[in-house]
């Protein structure tokens, strides 16, 4: 079967592998339609990715049509079109003890940890695989990166009265942004590129839109009647955005950093301790945050044009080592 495997930091490869199609009781065969590339997926290949082994197949932005399922699984069928939740746990460190299965102490994400789905076939655990009939199969490989920005404001437990900044409006940031507006909270965009933060608006329904930089928090205290945001997602997986996002939180407010960036990220103790910040991480997503993405797409509440880009499975090795990556999102089609 065709295979996309990067060999090592800026060396992918289409190959042609073996693959048994023999699954467990508890799995399911899945033939891969739909892959939607990640900024995971362009920070390993650059190598820039933490928690990262080579080689690796990538991809874990997946959907597809179930080919076989194993004698123990009811919840999908031969024939279902199905999206995948990547994030495989070990189901009984302390976190999966607590219902955190999305930072498991074990955790194991498809084209991360283990191969993952830039393949014709791939075998999942049937606890992650959802059957999506009523979805085209290219929403459905939308749904986990949607996930993580849902996840975030789950973590985040945004309210209506709340006023929240989202830094950097990337596809994460574009998740994170329409569910904040979701919940009914004033909802305020920052980004370096005024394109990008056009398209938020317009996509995620946003109130108010801030060019990140110089000003950048006067302008803040300008459109909030001379107050900080009450919280602050910072979407970026950038430094330097990520650091400066402790001047725009509000006192008694939280910072939750969604990105994720290898390195060490440092701050200034007085101003963290006086104004009594809380700040966050938020890693992957739960069945509980796909169920939700799922609804809202069934609800209308989630537009088409998320994709931007699509390309063939052939094109993908080109693809990457073009390194244009400036569209919204990526869709490879088998």
């Amino acid at each position: 079967m065709k295979t996309v495997i990067c060999h090592k930091p800026n060396e992918m490869e289409l190959i042609q592998t073996e693959f048994d199609n023999k699954i467990q009781d508890n799995e399911i065969l899945i033939a891969i339609k739909k892959i939607g590339i990640c900024g995971t997926d362009i920070h390993a290949y650059g190598g820039n990715q933490p928690f990262f082994d080579y080689p690796r197949v990538l991809g874990h932005e997946l959907s597809g049509i179930a080919e076989q399922v194993g004698n123990q699984v009811n919840q999908v069928k031969q024939g279902d079109k199905v999206a995948v939740i990547p994030y495989i746990n070990c189901k009984e460190c302390i976190a999966c003890r607590n219902g955190k299965t999305n930072c498991c102490t074990q955790m194991q994400v498809l084209g991360v940890h283990r191969d993952g789905g830039m393949t014709e076939y791939i075998k999942v655990p049937a606890e992650n695989v959802f059957a999506v009939n009523d979805l085209p199969l290219e929403k459905a490989a939308i749904i986990e990166p949607l996930s993580i920005g849902a996840h975030a404001v789950r973590r985040a437990d945004i309210h209506e009265q709340d006023t929240v900044l989202v830094v950097g409006t990337g596809p994460i940031g574009l998740g994170v942004a329409r569910f904040t507006k979701l919940a009914g909270a004033k909802t305020i965009v920052m980004d370096l590129s005024e394109e990008r933060l056009s398209f938020c608006k317009e996509w995620a329904e946003c109130d108010e839109t801030v060019v990140a930089g110089e000003g950048a928090q006067q302008k803040l205290l300008d459109l909030n009647n001379g107050e900080l945001p009450s919280i602050v997602l910072d979407a970026t997986g950038n430094k330097h955005s990520m650091m400066n996002s402790f001047d725009y939180v509000s006192h008694g407010g939280k910072l939750v950093y969604v990105g994720l960036v290898k390195d060490t990220i440092s701050f200034f103790d007085p101003d963290f301790h006086s104004k009594e910040l809380s700040l966050l991480g938020s890693r992957n997503a739960t069945r509980e945050d796909f169920q939700y993405v799922i609804d809202c797409m069934a609800k209308g509440q989630i537009k088409d044009n998320y994709v931007t880009n699509h390309i063939s499975f052939d094109e993908v090795p080109a693809f990457f080592e073009a390194s244009n990556f400036q569209t919204n999102k990526t869709l490879i089609h088998l």
